[in-house]
């Protein structure tokens, strides 16, 4: 390919292969050493460790963990009564499993590193392809931004032990490997590129999406440059001509056809290939089988269904259109929200004026290195966050630095070009995209000193699920929100009803026990559920229950308030876990379960305010968010409105743990509730009826039937109810 408008080329650094690999080296430990920021400053951080070990700050590693540790203990598909982590990211799994028995590690220590260790690999990456386009030293600087820009740092911080190590970089590796097909015009590339979308969905198969429009335009990019050069591919020509429109379109295309068997597409592809090496092939038949192949593609490679199926997932929110309305979670989900221009710059670049950079420097890298077109579905999906949400900005980083820089670099030309004496020409050039650089890394480097998240759980909290791990076995059941529901597994290898990847339908059930304010209906409703799914081999709960019956959901629910109700013969224990840290989303949790089944709406308005006391005037305590509640009076201030209280109830922890409840009734007919929880120094507003509801009366005021529940474990943290 004829290249023009090469700038900046740097033969020291294009052709010293030493050189190029310290640089590599330099840019890894600055990615990594970046990263050891989090666990550096919680170092020695007694709530945040067990077992010696930090602990992990993202939800779903514990599901990646807990795929690990049945790899290590020899746990069969056929032992789970869950989803296999294996299943969803197998090179993940494997990877954390064999580090874990070949290295003098434990499985919470590799788990808690390996994020930062494969994510800086990224690097990698964005320097080739700097070196492709003829300036390494731009590849290095872009690797500097791009290995810790917000976003992707954000989703790659040591301790985010999630598929988000491979997305980007293994993508970005399929990309660099399309440009090698178009620079390099080599087999080496096709044979890289093919390789490395073999791998990729056992790792991300999430991303398949990006992978399939980069290739598309891969195809267009080589159809219209290869229009008319190549005639005939034979032994000889393939080695001479290193790359056709025809070979590429062939043997590309098999590893992306994921429908067919693994095996069938490896067979298709040396016999493929062995066909082009070997045989004079005709111009006209090549261009029939790669036709063949490219429409081979966008059938097996399932393309319009995986890209229908994002589109919907992102685009349809609220309520499903059933015949049974349940309320959907994408609707609640904070990375599927739509976001502003400066979150999305900030995400991508780190700030408002490195993307405006990037995105003008993607225009000058398109007009200049034309085959740059490829990565326009990692920038444009970019852009798209703002409507689809925040998960979407990581894609653009890498492409986004490289755009940055590159700019940089024509900036500095001009700069080049304006100062007179030659000695100065290249320090000021070289001057100004190194401080350039350097405000553009600065701004992302101020958002990691300052994103310090917790861990998904205090010692405390891992402590309670130990102990549960202690009393129940592999078989039982403990029914929490699906928040929780991963780290459940991992600390007391039970299994649960919802969790971080299964959380349609049956989330309704989980927000039904939780808001009940009939303890029968919730031992009832916990053990039916349970009974249910195991029996319907793991189907949707909900589903099978309302379904089975000719009674309304809401009469079935009514049923299930009596005590003679005739539940299926028991099989194992049930649990419930109530944590403090659902009080904070428990006016979410109340969303799915307070619906009409029938209609789609909600059934009643709940109240519930979790608040502090900001200051004390008399009888009246103003809280954080407003409401004033005069306790001599007995009555809140709410939205300008006076409302009566029923109760106001005062807990503290006394020895032990023992849960202690000042509890004051302050007029029969109020529609309000307070409880104060002063150990949290924490003030909940609620309606009465959300104040009878299971999780206040069991976790907050420690109140529950011994007849139907036994408490099995607690802690400030967190009440686990056995089911009796």
């Amino acid at each position: 390919m004829k290249q023009t408008n090469k700038i900046l080329s740097n033969e020291l650094l294009e052709n010293k292969l030493g050189l190029l690999l310290l640089l590599m080296l330099v840019a890894y430990a600055f990615s990594m050493g970046v990263r050891m920021y989090w666990p550096l400053h919680f170092e020695g951080e007694a709530a945040m460790m067990y077992a010696n070990e930090l602990m992990i700050n993202t939800n779903d590693g514990y599901f990646f963990s807990t795929g690990a540790r049945d790899v290590i203990d020899g746990v069969t598909a056929l032992d789970r009564q869950r989803a296999s982590a294996y299943d969803v990211s197998p090179g993940l799994v494997l990877l954390t499993a064999y580090a874990t028995k070949f290295l003098p590690f434990s499985l919470d220590t590799v788990s808690l590193y390996l994020p930062g260790i494969i994510a800086s690999l990224i690097v990698i990456p964005i320097i080739l392809t700097g070196r492709l386009m003829g300036n390494t030293g731009l590849g290095f600087l872009a690797a500097l931004l791009g290995s810790i820009a917000w976003s992707y740092y954000n989703r790659t911080m040591v301790g985010y032990y999630d598929t988000d190590m491979f997305s980007v970089f293994m993508q970005f590796m399929i990309f660099y490997s399309f440009l090698q097909i178009v620079y390099r015009k080599s087999i080496g590339a096709i044979l890289f590129s093919s390789f490395m979308i073999f791998i990729y969905p056992y790792f991300y198969s999430q991303g398949m999406t990006l992978v399939y429009a980069m290739y598309v335009l891969l195809v267009i990019y080589l159809f219209l440059e290869h229009e008319g050069r190549v005639h005939t591919i034979g032994a000889k020509g393939f080695k001479e001509n290193a790359l056709s429109l025809y070979a590429t379109v062939m043997l590309v295309s098999i590893p992306l056809m994921i429908m067919l068997p693994i095996e069938v597409r490896m067979i298709l592809f040396v016999l493929i290939f062995i066909l082009l090496l070997k045989l004079d092939v005709e111009e006209k038949i090549l261009f029939a089988m790669a036709a063949v192949f490219f429409v081979g593609f966008l059938i097996f490679s399932n393309i319009f269904m995986v890209i229908w199926g994002n589109i919907t997932a992102y685009a349809v929110r609220g309520v499903d259109a059933g015949s049974l309305q349940f309320y959907q979670v994408v609707q609640t989900v904070r990375e599927a929200g739509a976001i502003p221009f400066e979150t999305m710059a900030n995400r991508i670049s780190g700030s408002q004026i490195g993307v405006i950079l990037s995105l003008i420097g993607y225009m000058f890298l398109v007009m200049r290195h034309k085959a740059f077109l490829i990565a326009l579905p990692l920038i444009g999906v970019g852009v798209f966050s703002m409507w689809g949400g925040l998960r979407f900005t990581v894609y653009a980083v890498p492409v986004a630095a490289l755009s940055a820089i590159y700019l940089l670099y024509i900036l500095g030309d001009l700069i080049h070009k304006k100062v007179e004496n030659i000695k100065n020409k290249n320090l000021a050039k070289y001057g100004f995209i190194i401080l350039a650089t350097v405000a553009l890394i600065y701004p992302n480097i101020k958002h990691i000193e300052g994103y310090l998240v917790p861990t998904v759980l205090n010692k405390t909290e891992v402590n309670d699920l130990v102990k549960l791990d202690a009393i129940a076995s592999n078989k039982d059941y403990t029914l929490t929100w699906w928040d929780y529901g991963y780290p459940i597994w991992y600390y007391s290898n039970t299994n649960t009803l919802i969790d971080g990847g299964k959380h349609t339908h049956d989330n309704y059930i989980v927000s039904k026990l939780m808001f009940s304010d009939s303890p029968q209906q919730v031992a009832n409703l916990s053990k039916l559920a349970i009974e249910t799914y195991v029996d319907s081999n793991y189907s949707l709960v909900a589903d099978t229950l309302f379904n089975s019956t000719d009674k309304s959901p809401n009469q079935f629910l009514h049923d299930l308030k009596k005590k003679d109700y005739a539940l299926p013969k028991k099989t194992r224990e049930v649990y419930l876990y109530l944590p403090y840290r659902m009080l904070r989303i428990f006016p979410t949790v109340s969303v799915f379960g307070n619906l009409n089944l029938k209609t789609g709406r909600a059934e009643r308005t709940i109240h519930f305010y979790p608040t502090q006391p900001v200051k004390q005037e008399g009888s009246k305590v103003l809280l954080q968010n407003g409401i004033i509640f005069d306790f001599i009076k007995g009555e809140i201030e709410l939205q300008g409105t006076k409302k009566k209280v029923q109760r106001f109830d005062t807990v503290a922890f006394g020895q032990k743990d023992k849960i202690l409840v000042d509890s004051k009734l302050m007029h029969m007919d109020g529609e309000y509730a307070v409880v104060f929880l002063k150990s949290y120094n924490q003030m909940i507003v609620m309606d009465k009826k959300t104040y009878n509801s299971t999780y206040v009366q069991m976790f907050m005021l420690g109140k529950y039937d011994k007849n139907l529940f036994e408490l099995v474990v607690s802690s400030p943290y967190s009440k686990i109810y056995k089911v009796k």
